[in-house]
């Protein structure tokens, strides 16, 4: 336990029972001022951070798309929508950070309430909707900063204003605006809360979206992100495409519109049951679900395909398990607003003690190689769908 977990979680989450998106709107104003300043006292502070938060280590360290990754550890989509702070993550020990998801044009998002806490699951409900500045701001924002000493990822979704048919060139004008501001590139087709958007996983669909990114610049990595709702045919078919048409890799997964673990739970905030209300499930209730769909993409692509696994992350452990089942990176976000900006720190510690204690080398080593004992004997773990 640290400060936050003793003092300022309970704080905000019991006795002033702050609104989640005013919490996270108000930290991340914070960051972003801080990102931007070049005083004295700011530099001292960031100097402290990475001195609280970091942890260097070579054995973590692994090369990508052809960028230096300092740790497996990153921040996911959706924190940082707008790119406000891109420079402030490395400070809390993060190894590489995704903005977004920045859509074309801008957009407010749903109607309020759309974040909610549940804290009793360790999880959230959000319906956001993909609010935020457009691209053409994120570009205007990010274009004049000095390169990124690490890895920035941009997570682009499709406008709400855009009909499904013109889908192809939403994702690809914002692209060209910001190809130059990112190491990589997310195509978010899987938020449940834009209406239609998760169509779009369709391979037909999903496919011309590559295609006309790719005419924009086919030499940037570009990457998918799922939903963990999907049937195991439809990521094969996903699996198949970004092998056939040189994608990046996979991010999995997205939010979950699968309620049934909290069928009987009532929101709070609606006094509806939470499985009447709309938006996607993070944290805790996605950890297996999303563990399960990176094992079944590592074996399926028979580990040639880069995975980024994210979902219910709040621990060592859990970073472990997604790495193992074949996850070459890690996301967090719910867990890191639960566990406060310690946890990175401890994330990382825990997973230098699982290498040593697996006799393995380095964070590489790890991909895929889930070591469970059968008559005595160490194997790679085998996939199983339902599981």
């Amino acid at each position: 336990m640290d400060i936050y977990q003793l003092a300022l979680r309970p704080l905000l989450f019991n006795i002033l029972q702050a609104d989640p998106e005013q919490v996270h709107r108000s930290a991340l104003d914070y960051l972003a001022t801080l990102d931007r300043s070049k005083t004295f006292g700011s530099d001292i502070l960031k100097a402290s951070w990475r001195q609280w938060f970091c942890l260097a280590d070579p054995r973590l360290e692994q090369t990508l798309w052809g960028k230096n990754f300092p740790n497996p550890i990153g921040l996911a989509a959706g924190f940082d929508k707008d790119g406000v702070a891109p420079g402030i993550w490395p400070t809390l020990g993060f190894g590489f950070a995704e903005l977004g998801t920045v859509t074309y044009h801008p957009q407010a998002g749903n109607e309020k309430p759309r974040l909610f806490r549940l804290p009793n699951d360790l999880a959230a409900l959000n319906r956001m909707g993909f609010n935020n500045l457009g691209s053409e701001s994120m570009a205007a924002r990010l274009i004049d900063r000095a390169p990124s000493p690490y890895p920035l990822g941009i997570n682009l979704g499709k406008s709400k204003v855009t009909d499904e048919a013109d889908a192809a060139t939403d994702y690809a004008g914002s692209f060209q605006r910001l190809q130059n501001c990112g190491d990589y590139f997310v195509v978010n087709v899987s938020s449940p809360n834009t209406p239609g958007l998760r169509n779009l996983q369709a391979v037909d669909m999903l496919a011309k979206i590559v295609t006309a990114m790719q005419q924009v610049n086919h030499q940037l990595p570009i990457l998918v992100k799922i939903a963990p709702d999907l049937a195991w045919e439809d990521i094969a078919a996903v699996v198949e495409l970004s092998q056939n048409m040189g994608l990046a890799g996979i991010i999995a997964t997205n939010t979950t519109i699968d309620k049934a673990p909290l069928t009987t739970k009532i929101l709070p905030e609606t006094g509806n049951l939470l499985v009447d209300e709309a938006g996607g499930i993070s944290g805790a209730p996605l950890r297996d679900r999303s563990t399960a769909v990176i094992r079944y993409i590592y074996q399926t692509s028979q580990g040639r395909l880069p995975i980024i696994g994210v979902g219910g992350v709040f621990s060592a452990d859990d970073a472990w398990d997604k790495i193992t089942a074949g996850a070459s990176l890690v996301q967090l976000y719910t867990g890191w607003t639960y566990q406060g900006p310690w946890t990175v720190l401890r994330i990382l510690q825990g997973l230098l003690n699982k290498l040593e204690a697996h006799g393995l080398e380095n964070i590489e080593q790890a991909i895929g190689f889930h070591k469970h004992f059968t008559n005595g004997s160490a194997e790679k773990n085998q996939v199983n769908p339902k599981t």
